[in-house]
């Protein structure tokens, strides 16, 4: 019988295909205990799997190594010496012999690993933490015979759903593009990683599923509509035949609006919008550029350092920023310094904290690691010598880090000078407007920058009390609260005042009824992902800018976010309605829901 889960829309489309289940999490290991005399059987057991864990590591290593780089494939080293461990297997060994089975022994030794290496005030020992939970889960798995295990293992074409609970960095470094055509997580949110990695590989994707991989198993049917976020199980020859309908029918219309790509966004009234492409990695580069993008509005740098052993350095930073500098010129690229912490995977790991998000994270982290923070400042500055770059510091709440920044960045200047390296020293310093106290200093923020670039995806989350990536809370995670459209009203009144560009670089503008609004409220230039230039161009030629600012009017009196998504709504369609067959294949755009769309990332 067919069964249709209920998840999170996360990156839009439909795939029909086979499932690929991935299991990757502890398993659940029985409190089993051995006789004296059959101790050391279990010793020789545990060293056959950490043994044969090495063998199937080094086959990973191999294969990441061959279609990433031997950069990424060097986590898998960590992995391997873990597993070599004389200490580690001594420790398990000792338990083995006061009476625990090898699966248990091993099991307790890593979680006391973890535990110990988690509060640890040396970061290089806190990066080894989810090293060691991929080699419990791998060694357990062998010890208690579980099936393979081995990630994401797929002949290339197969066409794949990879449903699994979550991503972590190693099950991203190994993720084969050419093998998984779709994403179902049971974890996540619309603004969690995994949404953001499928988005920027174009890979239709559902989060937030719960519990879907305990209700199916590997080879089974599946579809994936990530336009909707449903997930459907054993669907029937004639749900196939609907969803494959519905997938042309998709795909035809993105086709269609490509004819949009190189027109000029003017409005009816002949207002003049700026739209830039939001890039997460320097391969996405020329696709973007080719977007009918006029630039990058946002790139997210910390997505450079996802599934690594070690941060990028200078001359690895300094090729992908000139990449896409390259690719854009003479359009202006804004990149985001690391915005790592929170919901952002760091390289290994952080330490824990119980509000990451409130923790230490974005601008904090690099300020109080300025060596960390200068490389990829160095390599910023001598990329500014390929193209028109603006640096933009993510999470500031106050003038103070602003300058604190803008210290930093001459020092890394004056580094390059004494080593003689060709560096720009003018590049423009912008920051994210993303927390309610950014908003309420925009006016003293404004005098020390050169540009605000609006970020919803916290602001939402700061202004409401929301977090973003909790399940529970996903309806109440709405850009389409007045507080928050009153907070992007002042700051780009504050901006305009200041005499400086205010962007949003959230992709909440690729939803035509946010698009309107944000037109609606003085903003001129959006950034969305490069996929959406087209469909945001055709709405912008065919609305208003004045009718846009009239229902924005209306609607940020409304009492509720509801009641200001269906003023907007209203107005919307009506003026869509007045450009006739010129607005085909918008209406059914603005009939995506928003309130539970949650696509303004950052």
């Amino acid at each position: 019988m067919s069964i249709t889960l209920v998840g999170v829309p996360a990156s839009p489309g439909i795939i029909i295909g086979p499932v690929h289940l991935l299991r990757w999490e502890v398993p659940e290991v029985p409190a089993r205990t051995v006789e004296p005399a059959n101790a050391e059987r279990e010793v020789t057991r545990l060293h056959e799997a950490c043994d044969l864990a090495i063998v199937r590591l080094r086959k990973v290593r191999d294969r990441v190594e061959q279609h990433a780089g031997p950069e990424e494939a060097a986590i898998f080293d960590v992995q391997i010496s873990i597993c070599d461990d004389a200490d580690l297997r001594a420790s398990a060994e000792t338990l083995i012999r006061q009476g625990f089975s090898a699966e248990k022994a091993f099991d307790l030794v890593l979680l006391e690993w973890r535990e110990h290496f988690g509060r640890s005030t040396n970061a290089l020992m806190r990066e080894r933490v989810s090293d060691l939970l991929d080699v419990q889960i791998r060694v357990l798995s062998l010890l208690l015979d579980l099936p393979d295990r081995d990630p994401v293992d797929l002949p290339k074409g197969s066409n794949a759903i990879l449903i699994t609970h979550d991503l972590t960095p190693s099950l991203t470094v190994q993720f084969d593009r050419e093998a998984i055509s779709a994403i179902a997580t049971d974890a996540g949110t619309g603004t969690s990683h995994v949404a953001i990695l499928a988005r920027s590989l174009g890979l239709p994707a559902v989060v937030g599923l719960r519990d879907a991989t305990a209700k199916l198993t590997s080879g089974m049917t599946a579809v994936v509509d990530g336009t909707h976020g449903l997930l459907v199980l054993d669907p029937t020859p004639e749900r196939i035949a609907d969803y494959r309908e519905r997938a042309r029918i998709e795909q035809e219309e993105t086709r269609e609006l490509q004819q949009y790509a190189r027109a000029e966004a003017v409005t009816v009234d002949g207002v003049r919008i700026t739209l830039r492409a939001n890039v997460d990695m320097p391969d996405e580069a020329a696709a973007g550029a080719n977007s009918g993008a006029e630039g990058v509005g946002l790139m997210r740098t910390e997505f450079l350092v996802v599934g690594r052993a070690a941060m990028p350095d200078e001359d690895e930073q300094y090729e992908a920023y000139s990449r896409v500098l390259r690719a854009f010129a003479p359009h202006p690229v804004v990149i985001r310094t690391y915005d790592i912490g929170g919901d952002k995977l760091p390289v290994g790991g952080f330490p824990h904290e119980a509000n990451p998000f409130l923790g230490w994270r974005a601008i904090r982290m690099c300020l109080d690691e300025p060596e960390l923070f200068k490389v990829q400042l160095r390599a910023l500055l001598r990329a500014a010598e390929h193209g028109d770059l603006r640096i933009m510091l993510p999470l500031i709440v106050s003038v103070a880090e602003v300058r604190q920044a803008r210290v930093l960045l001459a020092e890394a200047s004056a580094e390059l000078d004494a080593r003689g390296v060709p560096h720009r020293k003018d590049v423009p310093l912008g920051v994210m407007i993303e927390t309610p106290a950014a908003v309420i200093t925009a006016d003293a923020l404004a005098r020390e920058t050169a540009f605000f670039s609006i970020g919803t995806n916290d602001l939402v989350q700061y202004t409401l009390a929301v977090d973003r990536g909790n399940i529970q809370l996903v309806d109440r995670f709405t850009a389409l609260h007045p507080a928050v459209l009153r907070l992007i009203a002042r700051t780009q009144s504050e901006g305009t005042r200041a005499g400086i560009e205010v962007s949003v670089c959230g992709e909440m503008a690729s939803q035509p009824l946010m698009a309107f609004a944000l037109l609606g409220l003085g903003i001129r230039t959006l950034s969305v992902a490069p996929r959406s230039v087209a469909a945001v161009k055709h709405l912008v030629r065919c609305i208003r800018v004045s009718a846009a600012a009239e229902a924005m009017a209306v609607a940020v009196d409304a009492g509720t976010a509801q009641a200001v998504e269906g003023t907007l709504r209203e107005r919307l369609l009506a003026e869509l309605a007045l450009r006739g067959d010129a607005a085909d294949g918008l209406l059914a755009l603005v009939d995506t829901h928003i309130l539970t769309d949650k696509a303004d990332i950052h």
